[in-house]
């Protein structure tokens, strides 16, 4: 393996133990609000979705990233990657469930499945990436 490939696969390790702990939180979220009756399947799942992804973002930003970017920045980067996941999450959940009336633990182990890939390259080529670094040019800087 070369060298950026497992640092791509280190990266994307440390993604999935982060993933654990924002999973823990988002199926205990849904399975709290299902089980008590205080909200149907898709809703409870996108409340656990939220939940899991403040989790996320902080340990994302320091473990998995690593990132130097400001929150002033790297918060509304994430938000964004975090809404397209959510409406991904919406519409795996309401079509597996409503749909075609799976069980929601399994329609959420699915929209996790497809979900967590698109996160990660998000956050990783986006969210979390390192700024480029302006070059000024020879004339510019008038040096040869």
């Amino acid at each position: 393996m070369t060298g950026a490939r497992a640092a791509l696969a280190r990266q994307f390790a440390s993604y999935l133990g982060v993933s654990l702990a924002a999973l823990a939180v988002h199926y205990g979220v849904l399975a709290v609000l299902v089980e008590t009756g205080r909200a149907d399947p898709v809703r409870a799942a996108l409340a656990g979705y939220f939940a899991g992804a403040v989790i996320s973002y902080g340990l994302n930003r320091r473990l998995t990233y690593a990132s130097a970017r400001p929150h002033a920045e790297a918060t509304w980067r994430f938000g964004i990657v975090a809404a397209i996941g959510f409406g991904l999450t919406w519409l795996i959940m309401a079509g597996l469930t409503r749909g075609f009336g799976l069980p929601y633990l399994v329609a959420q182990v699915l929209a996790t499945g497809a979900v967590v890939f698109w996160n990660f390259l998000g956050h990783r080529v986006w969210t979390f990436a390192v700024r480029p670094v302006a070059v000024l040019s020879e004339e510019a800087t008038g040096v040869r």
